[in-house]
């Protein structure tokens, strides 16, 4: 047995243009945002592919991108499946600071070990702060102490793989071909487990937005082959390859 997984990251969000740290925050997209997430519609019919069902997050600009890009495939009909597990690291304090006055304020030192390293998370927000989840009506539904105030990537693993195993393989073990529309992180998270990417490595991978990556999963739900991240995008692969380095690039 073999199931197809697409994985995607949203287009760029009007928060990513401003270079503010984002997380939780729900963001929408920017009109370069929105003509990303339609130019997956074409990228995915080319390679042939077809989603089956869709899983995103509860944020407004990966439910966004999945809906551009099921309906340039006339795809908007298939079953959607929605989960706070597969949201963005929550960035904590640094949630909403630009992270060009963040890296002057404490240095690139520290605000790579807060972005990059996989178990430093950032000062975490005080339980009282409006911008705290639990006073996010999408979260209601949750109990309060699972809801973060600051994750580092290990925290994101933590809270994904759950989901993976008891939410998503359930449906790749069907034969669909499964559509995920989520976040750096969050799939960053999901690559790390795909790939046996180690802890230290997982620093220098870097998703582009709007991009198609494509994993054909063999029984054991893992990849039926090894290959380098960018040998799986879909559609123009030079231009992922040099929005992959932008995101490197990005200040703080």
């Amino acid at each position: 047995m073999t199931a197809s997984l697409v994985l995607l990251r949203h287009g760029q969000s009007t928060w990513n243009l401003e270079n503010l740290f984002t997380g939780w925050f729900d963001a929408d997209l920017t009109e370069k945002g929105r003509a990303e997430a339609e130019a997956c519609g074409p990228a995915l019919a080319d390679a042939g592919v077809a989603p089956d069902l869709v899983h995103t997050s509860r944020q407004t600009r990966a439910i966004r991108t999945a809906d551009l890009a099921l309906d340039a495939i006339d795809r908007l009909w298939i079953p959607v499946r929605r989960s706070w597990r597969l949201n963005e690291r929550h960035y904590g304090d640094l949630q909403g600071k630009d992270k060009k006055q963040t890296t002057a304020e404490h240095g690139p030192d520290m605000v790579k070990v807060w972005r990059r390293s996989y178990d430093t998370p950032p000062p975490a927000l005080a339980l009282d702060d409006p911008r705290h989840p639990r006073f996010d009506p999408r979260y209601a539904d949750l109990p309060p102490d699972v809801l973060p105030a600051a994750e580092c990537l290990a925290d994101v693993v933590a809270r994904m793989l759950p989901y993976w195993y008891d939410g998503i393989v359930p449906d790749l073990r069907t034969g669909a071909t499964v559509l995920v529309v989520a976040h750096g992180n969050s799939l960053r998270a999901l690559i790390k487990h795909l790939d046996g990417i180690s802890d230290a490595d997982i620093a220098e991978v870097n998703l582009p937005t709007g991009v198609p990556i494509l994993y054909e999963l063999g029984a054991d739900m893992m990849p039926s082959e090894q290959v380098p991240l960018t040998e799986r995008y879909l559609g123009d692969t030079e231009a992922a390859r040099a929005a992959a380095d932008a995101v490197a690039r990005q200040a703080g």
